[in-house]
């Protein structure tokens, strides 16, 4: 069977009747973590909300009210969960995501035209493909793609949107011998019923699930992005069709005029804007290293001289980095000397370093870390790390200097 999303891709709402409605979880990702949801699976007798399958994601929509969070099929069905229980037996309206899913119908007829035409120009067949929520990617059987290509495969699908060719829908019983015809990368283990082939006229026909354009002219056009290494000497080629070439124009020159703002320069003159910025920033890098190693010596020598100082030091430099604390515990005697440096915001995250002798620094090493909430750890007389929050700096100073203190009178 054909679902009415698949026998009328444009059909944007639509009156079916609910079949079943069993409990059910989904697992989902909510901003990087799997969550699982619980809600109910629920069958229709017919639907337009289109079931993943066919390298394109399934739609989403509301089945009366109740939102439908994800459709899968189940060999000749559509099961749709959502987050509340719907009643067997009544008519319910459907309606479909529309934005969502004419952006998928033009992403998946593109990729029809760009297989098709990357076979007949140059023989490269495709062999699977990636509707991505951004951008699309088609992988070829080739290692390589020249640019002279890409121009040509470009413009040939280009001139086929503006030639208002048409994309038609057929319907073929499995043993029909127009079927052996068609271009198909094989048949679900699942499949039901009868077999759907995607005409677009005078280019290519190929078995196919997804929803797809009724003419060319609606994918408006196509652009190829450009291509990356695949797997096993294959091709990616990744490309834009319809509203996502307007999005990338837009967002594109919202980023150019944020450019010109930034760099004063015109968009011509801004990848050599940029080199010189990073040139500069490289030498300043260099040059601050190179001070910061010169005032970490200095910041040590200016301890050993003090005839005042005692066996315990401290200090704390916002900017900074592990060389320039190992540089000050190098120069300082720390058999003698406990010393305690930190690197980063004063009350933020940062780097620390706690050096000294081996015992002392073994056993406060540890606490140290509980109170910076951070991670780190130590051998040899160091103990360094990262710092969650040098908010509790003080109290980090204040606990090893009555360790000092202690250890002074222990002496004595």
């Amino acid at each position: 069977m054909a679902f009415q999303c698949q026998r009328d891709c444009y059909m944007k709402e639509f009156i079916t009747s609910v079949v079943s409605c069993c409990p059910a979880d989904l697992k989902q990702e909510v901003n990087g973590k799997k969550e699982t949801v619980k809600g109910f699976n629920v069958k229709l007798k017919d639907t337009i909300l289109f079931p993943e399958g066919g390298g394109q994601p399934d739609d989403h929509g509301l089945i009366g009210e109740v939102p439908v969070l994800r459709v899968t099929r189940q060999g000749p069905e559509a099961v749709h969960f959502v987050s509340s229980p719907l009643e067997v037996g009544q008519e319910v309206p459907v309606k479909v995501d529309w934005e969502r899913r004419f952006d998928h119908m033009q992403q998946h007829s593109g990729q029809h035209l760009i297989t098709a035409l990357a076979d007949s120009l140059f023989g490269y067949k495709t062999t699977s493909w990636d509707l991505g929520r951004q951008r699309s990617t088609i992988e070829l059987d080739t290692p390589c793609v020249k640019p002279a290509q890409l121009q040509t495969l470009e413009d040939a699908v280009n001139e086929k949107i503006q030639a208002h060719v048409p994309v038609t829908v057929q319907l073929l019983s499995i043993d029909d011998p127009a079927v052996e015809k068609v271009r198909s990368r094989g048949l679900p283990d699942d499949h039901a019923g009868p077999i759907r082939i995607i005409d677009i006229e005078g280019v290519d026909a190929n078995m196919c699930c997804g929803t797809h354009v009724s003419n060319l002219s609606h994918l408006q056009m196509i652009k190829l992005l450009g291509t990356e290494k695949g797997k096993k000497n294959k091709t990616n080629l990744i490309f834009l069709a319809g509203n996502r070439v307007l999005k990338y124009a837009e967002k594109s020159y919202s980023t150019e005029r944020s450019l010109v703002s930034l760099l004063k320069t015109g968009p011509d003159e801004h990848v050599e804007a940029v080199d010189k910025l990073q040139k500069s920033v490289k030498l300043l890098q260099k040059t601050n290293l190179s001070l910061l190693r010169d005032m970490a010596v200095l910041i040590a020598q200016n301890f050993k001289n003090n005839p005042q100082r005692g066996n315990f030091f401290s200090y704390h430099k916002k900017e900074g980095d592990n060389e320039f604390m190992n540089i000050i515990a190098n120069e300082i005697n720390t058999e003698e000397t406990l010393v305690f440096l930190t690197v980063g915001e004063e009350k933020g995250p940062g780097l620390f370093l706690l050096a000294g002798p081996s015992g002392s620094v073994s056993d406060m090493g540890p606490r140290v870390l509980e109170m910076l909430q951070g991670k780190g750890a130590g051998k040899n007389g160091r103990f360094q790390g990262k710092a969650n929050s040098l908010a509790q700096r003080g109290e980090v100073e204040d606990f090893l200097q009555q360790h000092c203190k202690h250890h002074i009178s222990e002496k004595e």
